[in-house]
């Protein structure tokens, strides 16, 4: 089950649509062009329309699965004591003093650009049930980070 914001939830099912509406019948028309062309056995235009296609119902069975286990949070019924999916969490690294926020989502909705981290990453995870003036170790690939959190909000 993967917990997520209206907004992801509604953008993964406009994913799926395009992609069954408008990328599904492309594959189609390219692999009818590339069996025109004639011997199969020969033919790479084919066997990459063919894979191409492969790939693209691959992604629609996942798009669809990830849509049948969603689980749509109600974000107004979202509590700023502790850090939890959704929250935007704005804290301060101890040891270079930086600030830095993050939102965390589903992975379906991570977005480093937009300040969105994954719920599955060691930062997110470290963050988890902790409050405002907590200050927290988290392993991360390139060591251990010391984080201070100085607010938690849901957008």
């Amino acid at each position: 089950m993967a917990y997520m914001s209206q907004e992801g939830y509604d953008k993964l099912v406009a994913e799926l649509r395009q992609l069954e509406s408008i990328e599904r019948p492309k594959a189609s028309a390219a692999i009818a062009e590339a069996r025109d062309k004639g011997d199969l056995s020969e033919n790479s235009e084919y066997d990459a329309a063919k894979e191409a296609q492969a790939h693209l119902e691959d992604k629609i069975n996942r798009l669809k699965l990830t849509i049948a286990e969603a689980k749509i949070v109600d974000t107004s019924r979202l509590s700023t004591d502790a850090v939890q999916i959704l929250s935007k969490v704005d804290m301060t690294n101890m040891t270079t003093k930086s600030k830095m926020s993050y939102t965390i989502v589903s992975e379906s909705e991570a977005d480093l650009k937009q300040g969105k981290i994954s719920i599955k990453t060691p930062i997110a995870q470290g963050l988890l049930n902790k409050k405002v003036g907590d200050e927290v170790e988290i392993k991360i690939p390139r060591g251990v980070i010391r984080l201070r959190i100085d607010k938690i909000t849901v957008e």
